[in-house]
């Protein structure tokens, strides 16, 4: 097959200034290599095989480039091409999810290493406009910035944390009553942490990734999900709530970006249906005045 990758003249991979986001690259296409057995492919369980899932060799011939390449890849070791990892994702069959958190390797617009920590006036005008409909904005660490009663009213008040603490990531996890809260709790958590591994996977020497990591994996649910490296990209969803004072609530999770703040986002929540709209209002006039 003819590669799609550089030639093989030289006898080492090319460096790289950016090393260490490759390395979680590498480790992720060796942890999906590992995991895709070969009968699924269409090749012969051998006896005696001790590899588990496929070879680097049967994964380089598939994705149609050379051995050498390809491992230099699950080694962090080089950069490469869309083209290149489109196919890689071929072989290891990754979903889509899975693959476009292999193509943001190679990405160009990252988010800002150091995003603003204040919310404009008119973003923050815009979050306290929207209640009853709860309302926060974050930011890339998913540090909660700002937000309006009803979020306060609906989770807990931010205002009242840690400003260690306040963070999404932290809520759903080490925040006791999330999980009751969130009729779902196993699946919306492993979601959030796999969108989570995607966006830390490009800052490695950020401290506080490196904070929030280590405190989410002191709880066994997240070290065994994030021990899967499992990756999930965001999609609208509507989410289920055992409120201890609005009973049941069915809400349209929506994220927006906010273009003039780069790295900045809002997230809101919506009724999806008239119960839960009934039962938002209900929360919005009990909650205390900001």
């Amino acid at each position: 097959m003819t590669s799609p990758g550089p030639p093989m003249t030289h006898s080492g991979p090319p460096t790289t200034p950016h090393a260490f986001p490759h390395r979680e690259l590498g480790a992720f296409l060796r942890s999906r290599r590992e995991r895709l057995a070969p009968h699924t492919v269409g090749l012969p369980a051998a006896p005696g095989r001790r590899t588990p899932g496929l070879r680097r060799a049967e994964v380089a011939e598939r994705a149609g480039i050379s051995l050498s390449w390809y491992t230099w890849l699950e080694q962090g070791r080089v950069r490469t091409s869309p083209q290149v990892l489109r196919a890689v994702a071929r072989a290891l069959r990754l979903d889509e999810a899975e693959t476009a958190h292999v193509l943001s390797f190679t990405a160009e617009d990252r988010p800002p290493a150091h995003p603003p920590t204040f919310v404009s006036r008119n973003l923050l005008t815009l979050v306290q406009s929207m209640a009853p409909h709860p309302a926060v904005v974050l930011d890339p660490h998913w540090d909660l910035l700002a937000w309006n009663t009803s979020y306060a009213a609906l989770l807990t008040d931010p205002a009242r944390l840690h400003p260690k603490q306040r963070n999404l990531l932290w809520l759903v996890f080490c925040w006791p009553p999330a999980r009751t809260l969130l009729a779902d709790w196993p699946r919306e958590a492993r979601a959030l942490l796999g969108q989570f591994r995607s966006r830390a996977a490009h800052r490695p020497d950020d401290p506080r990734f490196t904070e929030l990591l280590g405190r989410l994996l002191t709880d066994p649910d997240a070290a065994r999900w994030y021990a899967d490296r499992e990756t999930t990209a965001f999609q609208p969803s509507v989410r289920r709530f055992h409120h201890p004072a609005a009973g049941e609530l069915r809400l349209r999770y929506v994220k927006l970006a906010a273009v003039d703040e780069p790295g900045h986002h809002l997230l809101t929540y919506l009724p999806d249906d008239p119960a839960s709209h009934d039962a938002l209002r209900r929360l919005e006039k009990s909650a205390p005045s900001p």
